[in-house]
């Protein structure tokens, strides 16, 4: 589940929807079919000479531990569980100090509609307002033992995304119903009053942060929208606004 968003935002847009600062060199490459081992945007917080500095970065999706022996253990790991991430190998290392927040315009999600795979159809989840959503997610950085010492490619960075439990069936907000119906699960979303502290690298007490997400999420849910997607979004190929419709024929 969640394995394709979109995150068609121009640079600036990322920036001041996140409140942060990013090296004038960096680029995000805008891209409505964004698949798991791309690159996307993270917004994260460090020590720079001293104060804390929140900054935006581009992460391959698919979180590499530092222990790892190759790069390709990413692709197992593009979510990760809210209810484990305290206790799994993977990831109890990044949820105590390595927090971030993944921004997107929303993401895609499949929902059955009886025929086996050929009766899945796409539908688009984002927010009724337009702003953009901030996924609670985790990052790492790995280093190629076999590079040289300042060597390009020497150090990956890499970014998971935090999911948990789909609202309930009867779930009073008629989104957050929908919501159930289209999965068991979803990302994470961080609403204005958890951002900050998810954000904290000097906060490394991680189980209430986690706790403060989960209860927050539907929340933050209940305000979005979603709508059919043209099934051309299953072709990692094909990129562009027009996977946010269900037409016929684009492809």
């Amino acid at each position: 589940m969640c394995g394709r968003y979109v995150i068609a935002r121009a640079r600036g847009d990322l920036l001041a929807a996140a409140e942060a600062e990013a090296d004038e060199a960096l680029e995000v490459r805008r891209s409505w079919n964004v698949a798991p081992t791309s690159d996307v945007p993270i917004v994260l917080e460090r020590l720079v000479e001293g104060r804390v500095a929140r900054q935006l970065h581009t992460a391959r999706w698919g979180l590499v531990p530092g222990w790892a022996r190759e790069p390709s253990v990413g692709v197992r790991a593009i979510n990760a569980r809210s209810e484990t991430v305290l206790d799994k190998p993977t990831f109890r290392g990044a949820i105590r100090s390595r927090r971030c927040a993944v921004p997107a315009d929303g993401y895609y999600e499949w929902k059955s509609a009886g025929g086996g795979k050929t009766g899945k159809r796409p539908y688009f989840v984002r927010p009724a307002d337009g702003s953009v959503m901030l996924f609670a997610g985790l990052y790492e950085w790995w280093r190629d033992a076999s590079a040289r010492d300042g060597a390009p490619g020497q150090w990956l960075l890499t970014t998971s995304v935090l999911t948990m439990d789909a609202p309930p069936a009867d779930a009073a907000e008629p989104v957050l119903a929908q919501l159930a119906g289209l999965h068991d699960r979803m990302p994470i979303p961080l609403g204005p009053g958890e951002l900050a502290g998810w954000l904290d690298p000097l906060d490394t007490d991680a189980p209430p942060l986690v706790a403060r997400a989960r209860a927050a999420a539907y929340g933050v849910a209940a305000a979005w929208e979603l709508g059919e997607a043209h099934p051309g979004v299953g072709n990692v190929r094909n990129d562009g606004p027009e996977l946010l419709e269900p037409a016929d024929g684009l492809f």
